[in-house]
């Protein structure tokens, strides 16, 4: 293969082979189409446990060779690929992607990276022990808008973020392809938990990177509106603290609408995204007519800034993510920031489950 090389200290030169693990719908809906556009990726192999979803794949992919399980596709092409792409259910991606980094192989892989922090701490300690990358697809850090959002931040534009406010609506939780298991994210067995497993990953990370750091604490409640039906909650809140101020999260499958609001507040103003609408608010200050007064005004931008937050494939976002992914591969950056946040989501997602368990009992997050 063209520029491959088994020296991590080596860079890419050109064709990067890679092979797909798990070909649901965000496989083939969110990651495919993009590697079928792209020129410096083959998909070489792939692997699903599901005749119907291979028959998919070798209807996209043509020429990629095809397995029944990830670890036939690991035995007979790891010494072929430069990566794998992980997009199993949760609860089968700390096995999967331990095996990838051991025979040699980088890994990118949906969230939530592992479905506990001893796993992730594990896959970690891999990818240094093994000189390969993994990389978690954190793809919300990719949406125009939220791109936006870090712009105005890092032009200090509303000053030190002080608080966040982020809040993602559902009206159901997303179902997977209806030749397999189609309601797997509401059964613990294959999702590891519900919404907080789910979604919490992407509202998290957005936490660490606006506030500057990881939290020290949180308190948080779930429910489950059809028990009888599934084992995983579907409305999940909680309130975490940070050395830099708090945030306050709200995820719920049970919404009538699809969206997401959030609300970042610094010194002088604040940021407030609803979908693809951004408001940037910033504070003007000036002195009075009487010398002893301030009288404060509001300076308010309004930008509408296309994100398809509508698309739950988010195809859209996935080229600028895998750039980041292969520029970890060049800079042998195999457990970069990228996947500290990742063990760090997990840890605050275990914290959460705890808390509700002691029926929003504060968490320390400190020392883990």
């Amino acid at each position: 293969m063209t520029g491959h090389k088994r020296d991590a200290s080596i860079v890419f030169m050109a064709m990067l082979r890679g092979g797909i693990i798990g070909y649901g719908f965000i496989a083939a809906k969110g990651h495919a189409p993009v590697y079928a556009k792209r020129d410096d990726v083959e998909i070489a192999a792939i692997a699903d446990l599901c005749p119907p979803r291979l028959a998919t794949a070798h209807h996209d992919f043509g020429a990629a060779r095809l397995y029944a399980s990830a670890e036939e596709l690991l035995a007979r092409e790891a010494g072929n690929l430069d990566f794998v792409d992980i997009a199993t259910p949760p609860v089968f991606h700390g096995p999967i992607a331990a095996q990838a980094l051991e025979r040699g192989v980088h890994v990118l892989c949906e969230k939530p990276l592992t479905t506990s922090a001893h796993q992730a701490r594990g896959l970690i300690e891999l990818a240094g022990k093994f000189g390969r990358v993994i990389f978690p697809c954190h793809n919300y850090r990719h949406a125009p808008v939220v791109k936006a959002v870090r712009d105005i931040l890092d032009r200090g534009r509303i000053g030190k973020v002080t608080a966040l406010s982020l809040s993602t609506f559902r009206h159901s939780h997303a179902k997977g392809v209806p030749e397999w298991n189609t309601n797997w994210r509401r059964k613990l067995q294959y999702a590891g938990g519900g919404i907080a497993m789910d979604h919490g990953s992407h509202t998290f990370y957005l936490c660490f990177d606006w506030l500057g750091g990881y939290p020290t604490a949180i308190s948080a409640k779930m429910s489950c509106s059809s028990p009888s039906a599934y084992d995983t909650e579907d409305n999940f809140t909680a309130a975490l603290t940070f050395a830099t101020g708090t945030a306050n999260v709200s995820l719920s499958w049970t919404s009538s609408i699809r969206k997401v609001v959030y609300i970042i507040q610094g010194e002088r103003g604040a940021v407030m995204v609803d979908d693809d609408d951004l408001q940037l608010i910033v504070q003007e200050t000036g002195a009075a007519p009487a010398a002893s007064e301030i009288s404060v005004s509001w300076a308010v931008e309004r930008r509408s800034i296309p994100s398809h937050w509508i698309d739950s494939s988010h195809s859209q976002w996935f080229n600028s993510l895998f750039n980041d992914f292969t520029r970890a591969i060049e800079s042998s950056e195999f457990a970069g920031q990228e996947a500290q946040d990742a063990l760090k989501c997990v840890q605050v997602i275990e914290a959460a489950y705890r808390s509700a368990r002691a029926h929003c009992l504060e968490v320390d997050l400190g020392s883990v």
